[in-house]
């Protein structure tokens, strides 16, 4: 049987078709409720910038700086203060510790899996490690140290001016300060976490119970439309409408660094604010109100408490609010409608999958 050469579809009427099918294929999904999660992916070695490769000798000296209490401004506070190697590298605070006499205003974030972030902070205010690094040392509510002062001290340490003389051929500055801590954190990474090992084809790297944490997670809970690839993270900004700490509504401290940190932003109303802007203090746009940046899941079981405020003590908190669908009047979540058992499979499975093996710090010596 001859077939016929006409075209099924002729072409005056292919545009018109074009825009039905898509129309349709459009309402299914929204009417299906299929779900397109992202993919969860092994952890791979960190990336380094081309001009600030890895080496041995350059994170020795990064995770020197970082635990030298000379680059506060009292000589009280190093790195390891508030990102304490015993405690996934964050501090097990509601809020942060502080400079003495001042207050922190948000929590701090662990520094595992740093190096693969693309926005660094709850806010996103910096874009890479060596950026980040030296944000803390000279904010007057952490570390409270002049960068010019600082440059200072580390040259007048000989042991400091060797290791820099061998690791960039140079003297030591506030750049390759940055460049060394950013290199010690880069090397921070969650390994041979279960999850790792089951995505790699170990199908006995999670137990039955965490299997069906995972079908959830990625499924009816819809976690990895957000926590998906290598760092369980998108590295997008969400207004979830967040309820503010009651514990710190009436903490003078706390309120001043509120009112600081978005004076210097440009915020005009800065004296009448009562609550945390989010990323709106970097980017100025409306929509980034009360944003903040989509948090790793990995080692999460080691980091309590949560969210920007440390709002959420235990886990079970955290998986009610992202249930009820978020904060209040909020645009990004809807309620999952969890039963109490599948709310326990999602836990064991943050709680069993996600945790590598402990990092083990070897204290350096400092000069």
């Amino acid at each position: 049987m001859q077939r016929s050469s006409a075209p099924l579809i002729a072409p005056e009427t292919r545009p018109y078709f074009c825009v039905v099918f898509f129309v349709a294929c459009i309402s299914f999904i929204l009417i299906s409720g299929v779900v397109f999660a992202g993919t969860l992916e092994p952890i791979k070695p960190s990336p380094a910038p081309i001009d600030n490769p890895q080496t041995d000798e350059k994170i020795e000296l990064g995770k020197k700086l970082f635990f030298d209490r000379r680059l506060s401004g009292d000589g009280t506070m190093s790195c390891a203060t508030c990102h304490i190697p015993e405690q996934a590298f964050a501090d097990g605070q509601d809020i942060s510790m502080s400079y003495p006499t001042t207050k922190n205003w948000r929590n701090s974030p662990t520094l595992i899996n740093s190096g693969y972030r693309k926005f660094l902070f709850y806010d996103g205010r910096a874009q890479s490690l060596e950026e980040q690094a030296l944000f803390p040392v000279m904010s007057a509510f952490e570390m409270n140290r002049n960068l010019d002062f600082v440059e200072e001290v580390i040259r007048g340490v000989p042991e400091y001016v060797a290791d820099f003389k061998k690791v960039f051929n140079a003297e030591p500055d506030r750049k390759k300060m940055a460049m060394a801590l950013a290199s010690f954190q880069r090397s921070l990474v969650s390994k041979n976490a279960p999850l790792d090992r089951y995505l790699k084809g170990d199908k006995r790297a999670l137990s039955k119970d965490a299997i069906k944490g995972l079908i959830i997670f990625t499924g009816k809970a819809k976690c990895a439309d957000c926590h998906y690839g290598a760092t369980l993270s998108d590295d997008k900004f969400y207004a979830l409408n967040l309820p503010e700490n009651t514990d710190f509504k009436d903490d003078a401290g706390i309120a001043a660094t509120r009112r600081f940190v978005a004076k210097i932003s440009g915020f005009k109303e800065y004296r009448d604010l009562n609550e945390d802007p989010g990323r709106y203090l970097v980017t100025k746009n409306k929509k980034d109100w009360k944003a903040f940046r989509t948090s790793s899941l990995r080692e999460v079981s080691k980091t309590a408490p949560y969210m920007h405020n440390g709002i959420f003590k235990t886990l079970d908190e955290v998986i009610d609010f992202f249930d009820r669908g978020g904060g209040e009047g909020n645009k990004s979540l809807k309620p999952l409608d969890l039963s109490s058992e599948e709310k326990q499979y999602l836990k064991i499975f943050l709680v069993e999958a996600l945790t590598g093996e402990d990092i083990v710090i070897k204290l350096p010596q400092i000069p």
